[in-house]
């Protein structure tokens, strides 16, 4: 079995779990320690950033299937060729904080000049649908998507009030629109959908029940103040991954 055959069997029990580096996380001291709590807590695989130096390092301390993003199409192939299992064009997010917006054009655009460059090279490629666009477009282009051969999608929110609530509250006011996303798409396209973005303990059933097969965890680990947070964190999502492909099975 490869490594990614891991992350696709999770994938076809509902139970995946993504932990998230950070696409703008350079810090690989802070990346091991998120590597080591992915890894310690049975997570399904782990997402880094298409810097070289750090994927190379990542890959010689972890057999774990490693996820690399970037919005980058010469990044994500050369990633492939320093042992990268999956690639991710997307994660988006994190780049609005810069200002930066992407359009469905620019993804497919994107996702089209990735698929070139890898040529023959058949890597598990997944792609994050922008959550800021109307949901009409989402759908569209996940059905774009689906058709062009890609395993998996992503969905994402994009929240930008001034003031969020505390609590609960807060946290689910957070997931809200990367899980009506999930919801619409998991209704309209065949693709696994993985929910990202504010996916934590408390989110991460609602993930699940909304039709996601994966989800992808970030903020609520590699921004804990400990090791053993992290770890506990993890395998706290992981816990709550399994229930769900247990109560999958329950169902067939």
């Amino acid at each position: 079995m490869s490594r990614i055959d891991l992350f696709r069997e999770h994938l076809t029990e509902k139970r995946a779990v993504k932990i998230i580096a950070g696409i703008d996380n350079f810090d690989i001291e802070n990346i091991k320690k998120v590597v080591m709590s992915a890894q310690n807590s049975g997570a399904s695989a782990v997402d880094i950033c298409a810097k070289p130096e750090i994927i190379s390092e990542i890959r010689e301390m972890t057999d774990m299937p490693i996820f690399v993003s970037s919005i980058v199409p010469s990044e994500l192939v050369k990633a492939v060729e320093l042992g990268a299992d999956a690639i991710e064009l997307g994660n988006f997010d994190a780049l609005y904080k810069k200002g930066m917006s992407f359009s469905a054009e620019q993804v497919l655009s994107l996702v089209n000049e990735t698929l070139e460059l890898l040529g023959d090279t058949r890597t598990f490629f997944c792609v994050t649908i922008p959550g800021e666009l109307p949901m009409n477009e989402q759908i569209e282009l996940a059905r774009k998507l689906e058709t062009m051969g890609i395993d998996l999608i992503q969905t994402e929110g994009h929240y930008n009030a001034s003031t969020q609530a505390n609590g609960v509250r807060g946290l689910m006011e957070r997931a809200e629109l990367t899980l009506s996303n999930t919801i619409e798409l998991s209704r309209n396209i065949d693709l696994p959908i993985m929910t990202a973005t504010a996916i934590n303990p408390t989110t991460a059933p609602f993930a699940f029940a909304a039709g996601a097969s994966a989800i992808g965890c970030g903020s609520c680990i590699n921004k804990t103040d400990s090791e053993l947070s992290m770890i506990a964190t993890a395998k706290s999502i992981v816990e709550i991954a399994s229930r769900n492909a247990l109560k999958v099975v329950e169902l067939v």
